[in-house]
């Protein structure tokens, strides 16, 4: 809980500071790359720096703490705090790198605010990132525990078992431990991280959906290789290794599983909406589901440019049909056959049972319309999750 004091300046001074926060994010990764270049190069997602994407992550997850201090003292945004603490697990973050990060986000502060950060004003936004980071080290603590590894010691060795080409951009990766030990068991719907060595000798680390069951010996990963002009932006460093260099019999660096968006341990009604790639966390879900014998409805959404491009297809479909309860419907921006609907997602006339609840993963505007249509069927709010490839822009700004 923020001191009394401190939530008096921080509420006086958040407009200013919310106003230049995107200034000051700017200014604090370039003071943060010029004093540690290693974490640019080994740590940070390039193509999300290059873009802006993390700029708005970071600038929104601190306006958004500190709002929530000032607006609700009595509580925490676990949630947000929780999907944070996943990502930085998966990477290996350790408590030591949050001093270094204080030191570049307050000298930025310093030289964006000028003469308006008093002594009062640094003392008050101090203590709300301490607790922000105080948090955070707590939860990723605790997921390291669970894991059974040292704080930030989350990577192994895994061999390349087979590589199977879904479509002419996506390739699964099935995976083995490089040390011949059991895989490790994971949750459905949660993610690893792999670290690459690309040619200019950066390190580059991004996280994947693991789209098997989580019982299974073997780990998958589903790849969509990165078209930089399509999603404007640059090419995906790390998806375009994946593709052009890692073949059967190769070894990646993976990390432990993490992840927040996992199945409820519930009887309930499910859906599983996805877009595009999106469909990989609810491919393990849905084969838990199967191998459960998940008796409740359950309901598989997904929207993709057309049969071609939608990963795991026939997956998607036979596990569905597993269910004793399930039906799959798929959109196509270009319709193929009688079991496929043309255009977006729309959910009219797609019956959703009581009590539901909803898993999501896809773009932000595709999560937004439906998360928007589930909630006008009666899905409670509290009972949509989500997951987001990349900096989660929408919980930032939420």
């Amino acid at each position: 809980m923020l001191s009394e004091k401190s939530t008096a300046t921080v509420r006086a001074t958040l407009p200013a500071v919310g106003a230049a926060i995107g200034d000051i994010t700017e200014l604090f990764y370039a003071k943060l790359f010029a004093a540690h270049p290693e974490l640019i190069r080994d740590l940070f997602n390039r193509g999300n720096q290059n873009a802006g994407l993390q700029k708005q992550a970071l600038a929104g997850s601190i306006a958004a703490f500190a709002t929530h201090l000032v607006d609700r003292p009595d509580t925490r945004p676990d949630v947000m705090l929780g999907r944070i603490a996943h990502k930085h697990a998966s990477l290996g973050v350790t408590r030591e790198q949050y001093a270094v990060v204080h030191e570049h986000l307050f000298a930025a502060i310093a030289e964006i605010l000028g003469d308006a950060v008093t002594p009062e004003v640094a003392e008050a936004w101090d203590e709300v990132y301490w607790l922000m980071a105080g948090a955070l080290i707590a939860i990723e603590e605790r997921l390291y525990a669970e894991q059974g590894v040292l704080a930030g010691d989350v990577w192994r060795e895994w061999t390349v078992g087979a590589r199977v080409e879904e479509t002419a951009d996506c390739a699964t990766f099935h995976l083995t431990p490089a040390d011949g030990a059991p895989a490790p068991g994971f949750k459905p719907g949660q993610y690893v991280s792999v670290q690459v060595e690309l040619a200019d000798g950066a390190r580059q680390i991004r996280q994947y959906s693991l789209s098997s069951a989580p019982g299974s010996p073997v780990r998958s990963i589903t790849v969509k290789r990165v078209h930089g002009p399509a999603a404007a932006g640059p090419d995906g460093e790390v998806s375009n290794h994946l593709h052009a260099r890692v073949a059967t019999g190769d070894t990646l660096r993976v990390s432990a599983p993490y992840g927040d968006l996992v199945l409820r341990d519930s009887a309930a009604p499910v859906i599983l909406a996805s877009a595009g790639i999106g469909c990989t966390p609810m491919l393990s879900m849905l084969q838990h589901l199967a191998e459960t014998a998940h008796a409740a409805p359950v309901t598989v959404l997904h929207a993709d440019r057309s049969p071609a491009d939608h990963a795991l297809r026939a997956d998607h479909r036979a596990l569905t049909h597993k269910l004793p309860d399930a039906r799959a419907h798929f959109w196509y921006e270009a319709a193929a056959g009688p079991e496929d609907r043309e255009g977006r997602l729309d959910l009219t006339g797609v019956p959703v049972a009581a009590g539901t609840t909803a898993y999501l993963c896809g773009p932000l505007p595709f999560m937004r319309a439906a998360r928007e249509q589930l909630i006008a069927k009666g899905v409670a709010p509290a009972d949509i999750v989500y997951e987001v490839f990349g900096p989660d822009l929408w919980l930032a700004s939420a």
